[in-house]
């Protein structure tokens, strides 16, 4: 075994219902907000829980902004249609997920054994976004998971103008919004019906 690896006897246990249904089950996308702040410190602990998720090559190539100041409401603001203004201007904090296109030149720090930088800096530019995206979704997706982990309530949006968003708070180009996040303690009178969803047969195949 590498000396790399180090293993954990754990007898791994399936969550209890209550955490299937805060995480998944009951968890709804919020519309509306209670006046309830968000700590700096709840960000910073959510972070700190996401980081450890899997990303293909340890890239970890998601980038946050956490919007909270006024200021910074605002200027997101110009990026919203108006169906999606008032639950983001309410929310307590709002975070654009993005991607950042020079991901590979921490790799040297995150796969230190292997030159994993050369597995991507010398691809074409497409190619890179392509692999800088999907990372980011899919830690996108776990932050969404860990803020209900928390105790957070999560809005996703993904009805913006992104090139409005880069230019406003990426304009070096270097990072690129994927997807808005609002976060906060929801208000459930602002929950709509749930709607169906698919089903095993409809999505699924065994092989």
């Amino acid at each position: 075994m590498s000396p790399r690896i180090a293993t954990i006897d754990v007898e791994l246990q399936r969550p209890d219902e209550a955490s299937l249904k805060q995480l998944f089950l009951e968890a709804r996308t919020h519309n509306r907000w209670q006046d309830r702040p968000v700590d700096d410190a709840l960000l910073r602990e959510l972070y700190d829980i996401v980081k450890f998720a899997p990303t293909s090559a340890n890239a970890q190539p998601m980038r946050l902004v956490f919007v909270k100041s006024r200021d910074a409401k605002e200027r997101l603001k110009r990026a919203l249609p108006p169906a999606n203004v008032d639950k983001t201007m309410s929310a307590p904090v709002t975070a654009i997920v993005a991607h950042d296109l020079e991901f590979y030149e921490q790799l040297p720090r995150l796969m230190p054994h292997t030159d994993a930088r050369s597995w991507f800096a010398e691809r074409p530019a497409d190619q890179i976004e392509r692999a800088a995206f999907q990372g980011s979704s899919m830690q996108g997706a776990y932050v969404i998971v860990a803020a209900r982990a928390l105790g957070l309530d999560c809005g996703p949006i993904g009805g913006f103008d992104r090139a409005v968003v880069d230019e406003t708070f990426f304009p070096d180009g270097k990072w690129r919004s994927n997807f808005l996040l609002n976060l906060g303690h929801g208000d459930a009178a602002g929950v709509y019906p749930r709607n169906p969803r698919l089903d095993f047969e409809d999505v699924c195949r065994i092989e």
